[in-house]
This record gives structure tokens, C-alpha cells and sequence, in this order.
């Protein structure tokens, strides 16, 4: 067991971005007594410390810091871009697979649908603040 209690005062540590606006999630769980060399470990006082009973209640996921406080976290969806590319692939290959591979015209609630993702990737269409809403897929 090393001997930790010199530079790192409290056995158990979250570690988190100080940068990041707040709550921002947990990037690391450290047992300090677990380790034969510290070496390359932050510094204690850019880790959050934890009680055992922290500790023991720590979760792989879904847990934030903010205020000094382990909190729930749940991460921020991606910005609106980004959605829109990955909803206009599976447009396209639901298109493609239901209409295209047939030589079968594509409805025109999903052409309209598929334009209007495809301004929001292209940056013409600046006002919109969440995706359109996709048409119901066809059936077999």
C-alpha cells in the first residue's frame, strides 16, 4: 500500500474538467491507497476528495461535479448540426432502401423532410432549434 497521506490527504478522489461550465461529468475515480507510485497523478487540489461512503456509492457513469458535490450528470445533446447529419443518413439509407433500390419515387413528405435536414447541415436554415420530425417509416 503506498503511502499517499502526504500529498493527497483523503484516500478517494473524483477527477473533472475545471475548465468545463458546471455540473460537468466525472472523468476518473482514484483510490490513492490502491497505487505503488503517485507519480503523474494531478495534483490534490485539482481533484475533487470523497468520503468512503462517496466512494462507495460512485457510479461508472451518469455522475457529475458541480459546487464541490458529486451530482447526477447527464450530458448535453449534441449541438443541432450534428443531430441533423445523423438523422439525414438514416433518412437516406431508409430512401434509399425503401424506394431507390426499386426505382420507386421517394413521397414527398420525405423529400421534404430529407431538404430540411439537409439546410440545417448546410448552415441555411439558422433559425431552427430542434429536427423536423421524420415521417413515419414504410411498411413491408
Amino acid at each position: 500500500m503506498s503511502n499517499y497521506q502526504e500529498e493527497y490527504p483523503a484516500r478517494y478522489y473524483a477527477s473533472y474538467d475545471h475548465s468545463a461550465s458546471q455540473p460537468t461529468p466525472v472523468t476518473g475515480w482514484f483510490d490513492m491507497g490502491f497505487y505503488n507510485s503517485l507519480d503523474g497523478f494531478p495534483p490534490a487540489s485539482e481533484l475533487l476528495p470523497l468520503t468512503p461512503e462517496q466512494w462507495e456509492n460512485r457510479l461508472p457513469c451518469g455522475q457529475g461535479v458541480q459546487d464541490g458535490k458529486i451530482v447526477p450528470y447527464t450530458p448535453p445533446p449534441p449541438p443541432l448540426k450534428a443531430q441533423a447529419t445523423s438523422a439525414l443518413q438514416a433518412a437516406r439509407q431508409i430512401v434509399y432502401n425503401n424506394y431507390g433500390i426499386i426505382g420507386e419515387p421517394t413521397p414527398d413528405n420525405w423529400v421534404a423532410y430529407i431538404k430540411a435536414l439537409m439546410a440545417i447541415v448546410n448552415g441555411t436554415d439558422t433559425t431552427s432549434k430542434t429536427l423536423p420530425t421524420a415521417p413515419s417509416e414504410p411498411t413491408a
